[in-house]
């Protein structure tokens, strides 16, 4: 039955969401209830809800209940832990306990209580299948990965995988365990750099010989099939590509709506990345702060084994104030500059890192400093212009010496890996037009991204600057005047803002590009040297006719990237 809603402006359900993997606040499998909380007494509702949900879970019986919370500015995230053939009825029970839990605070009626309860219990019997927990369980003693989804169950990894159909289980004498295994995975989350990160990673592997996969914002990837196409950064995607029986090596780009959503997508991973973290898509679930942010992020340390390694940034001020809280051993931190205070610390306690140094990149296994490459020889690099891809490649030599390559794999991999639309489509992509001029590619799509393309184009020499922006509409204004921001620090000679219709996300048409444009005009630029145009394709176009020999244009394109790289490649 549908469960009631009592309305009310000062207590409100912001989402209710299962959890199958390690999340924000705990490692279990269970449900999150996410409320929004208005002039109310934050701990007296606390003592409600804990009061209401433990009556609830008396009454129907639930096994062992674990309860939990996490408190943020405006609400609480709910949580219930249950096993995996339970998690729509934790939904609801979390759901029903805090329909209880507002009436009593509103004092108003509740009605169907007994009815309700029995809607529970009834939900917990149907949903009852003994078989998944089981093979879970004996996954976990034969300490391998296990993975669900509505449709398939699946134990272990890529070539050492073995999946059934729900409707078709074993039980767990039935599995061949000894041909069951995982492989090594290395999970990369951040704010900006993932997806470069993971295809570093990938042509590193595949450079030692090994049968690669990743998952991205784009697609899922085993070598050179793509398995599907999409925003794969979540468990969905993962598992994908975890199932597939060429895999030996993996790199999952995780991004923070997967973690919160879902959960991590697995539980054994060999080492995790950390990239940096700036304030972005604050306000979901309860995370609305920097601070909350990062620990989102951090949350792929629940999914390393004592032996994995978590390689961070030492750059990051965010980060460093993080770990300085929660202290780690097999840390790699890794550095644009030698004398950063971490760097020097791990090299006096002879601990990993990796760091730029004099044009060059070295890592330090604790015990010898070893050269990896000059950064000038690393294509995406830019000749050392793109620091923020020397990071990425210093982030990317780390986890790849925690997989097991070597010095020689990595050093390979990073001069042969292009900033172009083939081996890293989207991200500072060169073109040299016929005329003379340059254009970039880049799929920067917030402040942070923003000014480290901007930093780059900065270092390179050109007679004008042209830009192309726009923005997806479901940011706040701030955010959208802090990319506008972003665009003026490059000093620009003309600006194209372009409409993204496919992103307007509940804004108007105009609406984006009349912040961004004022932004411009209060920073310097007149009314000509500001363009408008109703698609990225279509800003393209404009910047492509009138571009001189020696001009550079900068184009950031959220949308139709494959139109834009096909037209400019004709040109």
């Amino acid at each position: 039955m549908d469960i009631p809603h009592i309305e009310s402006t000062q207590l409100t359900i912001d989402d209710c969401r299962r959890l199958t993997g390690p999340s924000l606040v705990w490692d279990k499998t269970g449900a999150t209830l996410d409320v929004l909380i208005k002039g109310r007494d934050m701990d007296e509702l606390l003592r409600c809800w804990y009061r209401q949900i433990n009556d609830l879970l008396i009454a129907v019986n639930w096994p062992s209940p674990e309860l939990t919370h996490r408190r943020y500015e405006n609400g609480f995230n709910l949580l219930l832990a249950a096993p995996v053939d339970q998690l729509y009825s934790a939904t609801l029970t979390l759901e029903t306990a805090w329909y209880f839990c507002c009436g009593e605070v509103l004092k108003k009626p509740v009605e169907n209580h007994d009815l309700l309860v029995k809607a529970v219990q009834d939900s917990m019997q149907s949903e009852l299948f003994p078989l998944s927990t089981q093979l879970q369980q004996a996954a976990k003693d034969q300490a391998v990965d296990f993975l669900i989804d509505d449709e398939l169950i699946s134990v272990g990894h890529g070539e050492g995988s073995i999946q059934w159909s729900v409707d078709d289980l074993p039980t767990p004498d039935q599995v061949n365990w000894a041909t069951v295994h995982d492989v090594p995975v290395a999970l990369v989350t951040g704010t900006n750099g993932k997806s470069t990160s993971v295809r570093i990673l990938d042509e590193i592997a595949r450079v030692a010989g090994r049968v690669s996969g990743i998952t991205s914002t784009d697609f899922v990837r085993v070598c050179d099939d793509v398995l599907d196409r999409g925003d794969y950064s979540g468990p969905a995607g993962a598992r994908l590509l975890l199932r597939d029986k060429r895999l030996q090596v993996a790199f999952l780009e995780v991004a923070r709506g997967g973690i919160l959503r879902r959960g991590l997508p697995l539980r054994r991973a060999m080492a995790a990345l950390i990239t940096n973290v700036s304030s972005d898509h604050l306000g979901e679930y309860g995370v609305n702060t920097l601070e909350a942010l990062i620990e989102t992020k951090f949350a792929v340390r629940q999914t390393l084994t004592d032996e994995a390694v978590l390689v961070v940034n030492a750059d990051d001020g965010g980060i460093v104030e993080y770990m300085s809280r929660h202290p780690r051993n097999k840390v790699c931190w890794f550095s644009l500059d030698k004398n950063n205070p971490k760097i020097q610390q791990q090299l006096d306690s002879h601990d990993p890192c990796s760091f730029a140094d004099n044009g060059e990149l070295f890592y330090f296994d604790g015990q010898t400093i070893s050269l990896i490459c000059s950064i000038a020889s690393i294509p995406m690099t830019m000749g050392g212009a793109a620091l923020h891809n020397v990071r990425n490649a210093l982030g990317a030599t780390s986890v790849s010496i925690a997989m097991g390559f070597s010095i020689d794999n990595i050093r390979q991999g990073l001069v042969e890996f292009q900033s172009d639309a083939s081996d890293n489509p989207g991200r500072l992509n060169s073109f040299e037009l016929k005329n003379g001029a340059r254009v970039i590619v880049d799929f920067a799509h917030n402040a942070h991204s923003v000014e480290a393309v901007a930093d780059t184009v900065k270092r390179l020499p050109a007679n004008h600057r042209w830009v192309m922006c726009g923005s997806a509409g479901d940011r706040s204004d701030l955010d959208i005047r802090a990319i506008a921001l972003g665009v003026c620090s490059m000093q620009p000679d003309h600006v194209v803002i372009v409409e993204v219709e496919a992103y307007l996300r509940g804004r108007a048409l105009g609406e984006v590009s009349d912040i961004m444009k004022q932004v411009f005009l209060n920073n310097g630029l007149n009314e000509s040297q500001v363009h408008l145009a109703e698609s990225p394709l279509a800003g393209v176009s404009t910047i492509l006719s009138d571009i001189s020999a020696q001009d550079l244009g900068l184009l950031l394109v959220l949308d139709q990237r494959d139109e834009v790289i096909d037209l400019i490649k004709k040109s």
